[in-house]
C-alpha cells in the first residue's frame, strides 16, 4: 500500500569531493510527493551538487542516491521529473508553442501545449519566437517547458529571477497547483520570502553538510530574537539604549525593535508612553534564521579571504 506521501528522492550519507574541496560531507536528504523543499545556502554550500546527484549529471563518491527507487540515470526514473536551470540555451528561432511541443515529445503522458501554457502563463507567447521575448517572459517560457512533461518532481533554480510581481505571483500559484496534485518541488531560490511563502520544509546546507532541516516555523523558532514595532512618541536613541533593545531602527513611522525579551520590552514601552499604538510583535524572518545558521560559515569564508 503506498504512503500518502511517498518518498520520491532521497541522498543517504552521500559525500562528494572535487580534488581537495569536499563539496558534500555525508548529507541526507528525502524528498516527499506534495512538498516543498526549499535548498538553502550560501555559494558553495553543496547546493548545485547535490541537485546535480539527484538528476544524475554526476556521481557520488560516498553513499547512495536514488530517484524513485532507481539509479538517477536511469531513463525510466529521469521521465518523472522536470528541470528549470539558472541558465537555459534554447533555440532562438523555434516559437515558444515549437517548443513546448517539441519538450512534451520525449515525455510518455505529457501535458497539452494548451494546458501547459496556461500553468505557466505563456498563453499570448505561444506564436512568438523564443529569442523576441524578454527575459522575464523567457523565465515563464522554461516553466512552462519543465512541467509541460506532467513531472512528478519538478527543479527550480531561481525559478523567479528576472520576473515582475505579477509574472512572480503567477508562478508561485501554478507551483502550489502542482503540489495539490502530489507532485514534489525543489527549490533553490535568493528570495528568501519566496521560500517563506511556498515551502513546506526548508533545508539549509552550508560546507557541504546539512545545517537545519525543518518547517519554516521550525526554523523561526530556533531564533530566540523577536521584532518589536510599534508607533511611539519615545525618541529612537533612548529606546536604543534600553537593556532589552538589542538593535533598534524605524522605517519612518514606527519603531522596530529587535529583542530577546519581548515581553519585557512591551511593558516598558506600554509604561514609558501611554500613546503608544500599533504594537505588534513579529518572530524572526526566514532571512534573519538564514543569516543566524549560515553565520559562521560567511565568517569562515571572510577569513579565508
Amino acid at each position: 500500500m503506498e504512503t500518502v506521501n511517498p518518498v520520491l528522492a532521497q541522498l543517504r550519507g552521500v559525500g562528494k569531493r572535487y580534488g581537495s574541496l569536499q563539496a558534500l560531507d555525508g548529507i541526507d536528504l528525502t524528498l516527499r510527493g506534495g512538498e516543498l523543499l526549499a535548498l538553502l545556502g550560501p555559494n558553495g554550500a553543496g547546493k548545485t551538487t547535490a541537485i546535480g546527484l539527484l538528476l544524475g549529471l554526476i556521481r557520488a563518491d560516498a553513499g547512495s542516491v536514488e530517484l524513485f527507487g532507481r539509479d538517477p540515470q536511469d531513463i525510466a526514473a529521469r521521465r518523472n521529473i522536470g528541470v528549470m536551470l539558472q541558465d537555459a540555451q534554447l533555440p532562438e528561432t523555434l516559437r515558444v508553442g515549437e517548443l513546448i511541443r517539441l519538450t512534451a515529445s520525449y515525455y510518455p503522458a505529457p501535458r497539452s501545449v494548451a494546458e501547459s501554457a496556461a500553468l505557466a502563463g505563456v498563453e499570448d507567447l505561444l506564436q512568438r519566437p523564443y529569442g523576441k521575448l524578454s527575459g522575464g517572459q523567457q523565465r515563464r517560457v522554461q516553466f512552462a517547458l519543465a512541467l509541460c512533461g506532467r513531472p512528478r518532481l519538478l527543479f527550480l533554480d531561481e525559478p523567479t529571477v528576472g520576473m515582475d510581481i505579477d509574472a512572480r505571483q503567477k508562478l508561485w500559484a501554478a507551483i502550489r497547483h502542482l503540489l495539490a496534485e502530489g507532485n514534489a518541488v525543489v527549490l533553490t531560490t535568493h528570495y528568501l520570502e519566496e521560500a517563506e511563502a511556498l515551502a513546506t520544509r526548508v533545508c539549509v546546507m552550508a560546507r557541504g553538510k546539512v545545517v537545519s532541516e525543518g518547517s519554516v516555523d521550525t526554523l523561526r523558532a530556533r531564533i530566540a530574537r523577536k521584532r518589536v514595532w510599534c508607533s511611539s512618541a519615545l525618541p529612537l536613541a533612548e529606546v536604543a539604549a534600553w537593556p532589552e533593545v538589542a538593535e533598534a531602527g524605524s522605517d519612518g513611522e514606527r519603531l522596530c525593535l529587535a529583542t530577546e525579551y519581548p515581553e519585557l520590552l512591551v511593558r516598558r514601552l506600554l509604561d514609558a508612553d501611554v500613546t503608544l499604538t500599533a504594537l505588534e510583535v513579529r518572530a524572526a524572518g526566514l532571512a534573519e534564521v538564514f543569516t543566524e545558521l549560515t553565520r559562521n560559515d560567511n565568517l569562515q569564508l571572510q577569513e579565508a579571504a
